[in-house]
């Protein structure tokens, strides 16, 4: 069976509305970043700055190009997963991708805590230059992209699990 990753800007709700959409689909939640913080028994941010963006990029990488769930789960990535075609592959072999969009302005109210979020985001960026980056790479390796403006967790999960059962007639 396909799982449900969900791809997006760091503050865009994957691990919010990965949750959410686990209990709807009585799927595994599985949240990378945290998988890679007790793979390195580190906080993210401490990976990050300890190794470098790149470094921490291609650790994520190779990381996500070797998992698989055991089960059928609700997979929420780093938004830096799309940085690399052998992660990007891996998790469309193993599931269906959701790009969680919402535009810059929302990013930037959510994201209060830049310094100590564990953001790939190479010394001198911003979090600008990460959006504008990063989308275009949202975009291409998206199954299905869901516009997350205006729309609260739950309803941005139920749409999520009726796109999926429709199209895997799952659950």
């Amino acid at each position: 069976m396909k799982n449900i990753v969900l791809i997006g800007m760091p503050g865009s709700g994957k691990s919010t509305v990965g949750v959410v959409l686990a209990k709807i689909t009585q799927a595994i939640f599985v949240d990378t970043d945290i998988l890679i913080q007790q793979q390195e028994n580190k906080l993210l941010q401490t990976i990050v700055d300890e190794i470098g963006c790149d470094n921490f990029i291609n650790l994520e990488s190779a990381f996500l190009a070797g998992f698989t769930p055991d089960r059928f789960s609700v997979i929420a990535t780093g938004g830096s997963a799309v940085y690399t075609e052998a992660a990007m592959n891996n998790l469309r072999n193993i599931g269906k991708t959701f790009y969680l969009q919402l535009p810059y302005e929302e990013i930037e109210k959510r994201i209060t805590n830049i310094a100590t979020r564990g953001l790939a985001m190479a010394k001198g960026k911003t979090l600008l230059d990460l959006y504008r980056e990063r989308i275009p790479l949202y975009r291409r390796y998206a199954d299905t992209t869901i516009d997350c403006q205006n729309k609260t967790i739950e309803a941005v999960a139920v749409e999520i699990s009726n796109l999926f059962k429709k199209e895997w007639n799952a659950f």
